[in-house]
This record gives structure tokens, sequence and C-alpha cells, in this order.
């Protein structure tokens, strides 16, 4: 069995989005800084309201899927389906946009620590359009799940340690893992060898594979491919996300928050977002 080892790092950059809300994108900076079928990953971490509390007003996507994992805070997502999901601590939102949605995202607090991720994933171009959908996952819905050699982890898509979580059945067979492990802890974990996948520690630090390459914290770690995954919490308790899913391999042209396969696809969802009909169908 192949082990996966670190390939690439890409450190998280200071930016902001929404109405302001200051984050730290690690995937999705560039075009290039991109882990097929991922498109982004933004971690939002602040105990200041001043950097979160404008939210993200409506606004719209096509062509993807959103999933925003709350460690901390409150936030109410609504949107033109008429879907309200209130993002609480452990809980998380799995938003297919599809042909078009126009929702928001805004703080329900006014202090205290609002943490947590944002992950956009693409969707094949055979269900870009495709109606839109909303799950709203509750704390609860995400088992929690002792590790044998120390830590635990908690599984939003696909399974681990013999557990599935809730999200099961996509075409892209997304696997979210959080993984807490003690100082010194190690975690394994088999992944099918063509599937993309990457780590982001947003606690401590990472060694991983064989060569132990270090993955500090607040970046995104881009895998090899192979089946074996392992790593160690190399300073202390560390936290981080294993992400991974079969890539896509179709082309990409992006928009702001419109991906799809074609810049006349891209012209067609601003022109249907003018229009009025980016929902529509």
């Amino acid at each position: 069995m192949s082990t996966r080892q670190l390939q690439q790092i890409i450190p998280g950059a200071q930016t902001s989005d929404g109405a302001g809300v200051s984050l730290r994108r690690s995937l999705g900076q560039s075009q290039s800084a991109r882990v097929d079928p991922f498109l982004m990953l933004d971690e939002f971490s602040s105990d200041d309201p001043d950097d979160y509390i404008a939210g993200f007003p409506p606004h719209p996507h096509r062509g993807f899927e959103t999933v925003t994992y709350m460690l901390d805070g409150h936030m109410l997502h609504e949107d033109h389906l008429g879907n309200r999901g209130d993002l609480l601590p452990g809980g998380a939102q799995w938003m297919t946009a599809g042909r078009g949605i126009i929702h928001s995202e805004m703080p329900q607090q006014e202090s205290g620590r609002m943490r947590g991720f944002q992950l956009w994933i693409n969707l094949p171009a055979a269900e870009k359009m495709k109606p839109a959908l909303y799950r709203d996952i509750r704390p609860e819905e995400i088992p929690t799940v002792p590790l044998p050699a120390g830590g635990e982890v908690r599984i939003v898509a696909g399974s681990a340690v013999g557990v599935a979580g809730p999200i099961q059945g996509l075409s892209t067979e997304p696997l979210y893992l959080d993984v807490r492990l003690p100082d010194g802890g190690r975690f394994d974990h088999t992944l099918p060898a063509g599937h993309s996948a990457f780590l982001y520690t947003y606690e401590g630090s990472l060694t991983v594979g064989e060569d132990l390459r270090q993955l500090p914290a607040q970046s995104a770690g881009v895998l090899s491919s192979g089946e074996a995954l392992s790593v160690h919490a190399a300073s202390g308790p560390t936290r981080f996300l294993l992400l991974a899913a079969k890539p896509i391999g179709e082309p990409i042209v992006q928009y702001g928050p419109f991906v799809m396969n074609t810049r006349a696809e891209i012209e067609q969802a601003m022109d249907d977002y003018r229009n009025n009909r980016l929902t529509e169908g």
C-alpha cells in the first residue's frame, strides 16, 4: 500500500470577503492553488466583532457546493428557497448551488468568538445546472468518535474508523474530517488511491508521511497520490481538517461566485443574475 506524502504547502493568506469579514484563505487564493474538485477553503476566526459582524449579505452562487462548518459562534443561513438554518458550534450546512441560489449568512451575536470554515467543492458539468439543495446539519448529527491512540475525529462527510457521517452518496465522494490529536498523537487513515486530498491545520502542527515533513498551523498541505495516510501531532495538541474527494478533471472557469466549464456559461450566469433568471428552472 503506497503512502501519501506532503507534496505542497499553501500558507493561509489574510483577506476579507462578504461585507468585510476577516478571514484566512489557503485553497483558492489563486487559480493554481486548487485541489480538484476543491476550489477554496477559508478559515474565519476572531474575538473582535468588527472582523465578522457585517457577515455575508445576500449573494448568488452557481455551479458548485459550499460547506460551512462552525467551531464557535452563531450564524443564520437564509436563501431564496425559504430555507433557514442556524449554524451553531459543531454544526454545518451543505449547500448545493446547482443552477443558482441566492443566500446570506449573517452573525447572530454582537460579541464573542466566531470561528469556522467555508469550503467550496466543484460540481461536474452534468450537475452544474441541477436544482439547488440545502442541508442543515445539527451538531448532534455529526459523529464524534474516540481514536484508538488518543484524540477524536468528527465525521462531517464520508466515513472514518468504521463510522459514517451525515453526508453520503455525492458524485465526488467527499470526505470531511475534523481531527483532534494530543501532543505526539497519531492518526492513520486509508484513502482511495485516485482521490485528491489535503490537510488544513488550525491548531498546532503536523508531521506527515514517511519523511515526516512538517505542516505548520494555518496552512493547507496538499497530499501526493497513494492510499495510506499517517500524521503525527508535532508540537503540542493539534487540530486539523482532512479533506478528500474524487477529482472531476474538467475545465474550470470562475468569475466570483459562479464556477462553470466555459466562458460562455459564465457570461450566461451573469446575464441570468442581472435579469433575475439565475434561480429559475
